[in-house]
């Protein structure tokens, strides 16, 4: 029987992956072999040119004034590394085909995030649950639609599944693998080369994981995780070096974050933050300070970031009243007027139906862990509320679209899955009593 019950769990995964993959492949197909601006997908542009620049010789630069203030031929940061080689390499084997490009994505893609939430789920709950997140993560209209776009955020989100399962994988284990804080260390490179907002992350991350092993192996593990740490800084170095040499100054690894905390707490949103600054307020280049804009691409980014934290320093209640607008824009779940239509459908059909699933499987894990009297602190379901809370604060605090909101929404699919699982087993329980 248990034989059975393990063959039929195999086989809907792979039904589940099947489907995944379909999915993914049909919306690539709809966006088809023309690379253009669709709704949240405006960088795909920025990284179909700079693939094609690369192959022909030019390197990380454009032919024409590009944002987000980058010069013609001058050198750019701005924009991921890794997923731009990762680009290029496909049309370097296929040709400069941006449907091949989307295809490869969606079938890398659509396997490996249902299965990696499937493993993450099952060890914090049951198969049951996992199957059901598997599931949903197959049918998630958000991560079918971006998956198909040329971004870093199908990619990046993948990452962050994967690290949350070495995570898990450490924790569980009395005296971890070597190769588990290998693989993590290799993920959370990979997470930071993607999206470098991910390395705000890592502190907490790491900290957690020598909380779990205060004892009695913390220094065995203190060391393994520090290996983690030496192969975080191997995949960032040589772009480091890579900056210093075009730039002639230290840039860790991109040139945004600069940008995105200028723009995003400048006065002229007063108290009320805009994800896309409207037209009536302004431009987002006529905002930057006429007396910079002579820099390069490296020292104008490091001068808006003091730029902008002069604007908390001077106004901070205004700044506070500005990072709480952003909220609702981050967790937005209802149409909008000012939204197209498969904006529209792709937030309702996704974070609208999973938002109250999610919040009731956060409330039955948290009632669950404290019936049993194990502390949230040292639970499995603690790295996820901590990656969802600390990555959310992140964009509450600088540049909020719904999209940087996604990694967020893949975790904690998990917690809608347990709610679907409980409130089923309840109705299947309530009729069988009824009977």
């Amino acid at each position: 029987m248990k034989q059975f019950t393990k063959l039929s769990e195999k086989n809907i995964l792979i039904l589940i992956i099947l489907f995944s993959i379909i999915f993914r492949i049909a919306a690539a197909i709809y966006m088809g072999n023309k690379v253009v601006e669709l709704p949240g997908t405006a960088d795909q542009i920025t990284y179909h040119t700079l693939a094609q620049r690369i192959l022909n010789g030019h390197g990380f630069t454009f032919d024409r004034p590009w944002w987000p203030a980058t010069q013609p031929g001058e050198p750019t940061a701005h924009w991921s590394y890794l997923y731009t080689f990762f680009l290029t390499a496909i049309y370097r084997l296929f040709g400069v085909v941006p449907l091949a490009a989307r295809i490869i994505q969606a079938i890398l893609i659509g396997f490996l995030q249902p299965v990696l939430i499937y493993l993450i789920a099952k060890k914090i709950f049951d198969s049951s649950t996992a199957l059901i997140a598997a599931t949903w993560m197959a049918a998630y209209v958000y991560f079918i639609y971006y998956t198909a776009a040329l971004l870093t955020e199908p990619l990046f989100i993948t990452s962050v599944l994967a690290i949350i399962y070495f995570t898990l994988k450490i924790r569980e284990e009395k005296s971890a693998n070597f190769s588990m804080y290998f693989y993590l260390g290799l993920m959370c490179g990979t997470a930071v080369l993607l999206r470098q907002a991910f390395l705000l992350f890592l502190p907490f991350l790491f900290l957690w994981i020598l909380w779990l092993k205060r004892k009695p192996h913390f220094i065995k593990d203190f060391l393994k995780l520090s290996v983690s740490g030496l192969i975080i800084l191997a995949c960032i170095l040589p772009f480091t070096w890579f900056n210093y040499i075009r730039f002639e100054r230290f840039v860790l690894l991109n040139t945004n974050a600069g940008f995105a905390f200028y723009w995003a707490n400048h006065p002229v949103y007063g108290t009320q933050f805009e994800g896309i600054l409207p037209e009536e307020m302004g431009n987002y280049l006529i905002l930057l300070p006429e007396e910079l804009k002579g820099l390069d691409e490296a020292a104008l980014d490091q001068a808006l970031l003091q730029r902008g934290l002069q604007f908390v320093q001077e106004e901070p209640g205004r700044y506070f009243l500005l990072s709480l607008s952003r909220i609702p824009i981050l967790f937005e779940f209802l149409p909008s007027k000012q939204s197209s239509l498969i904006s529209n459908f792709s937030r309702v059909a996704s974070f609208g139906i999973a938002l109250p699933f999610i919040l009731i499987g956060i409330m039955l894990s948290l009632v669950h862990l404290h019936r049993k009297k194990q502390p949230l602190f040292d639970s499995s379901i603690f790295i996820i509320l901590l990656f969802g809370l600390v990555y959310c604060s992140i964009h509450i605090l600088s540049w909020t679209l719904v999209r940087y909101r996604l990694p967020v929404d893949a975790l904690f699919l998990i917690f809608a899955a347990y709610a679907i699982r409980n409130l089923s087993q309840k109705i299947f329980t309530n009729r069988i009593s009824g009977r």
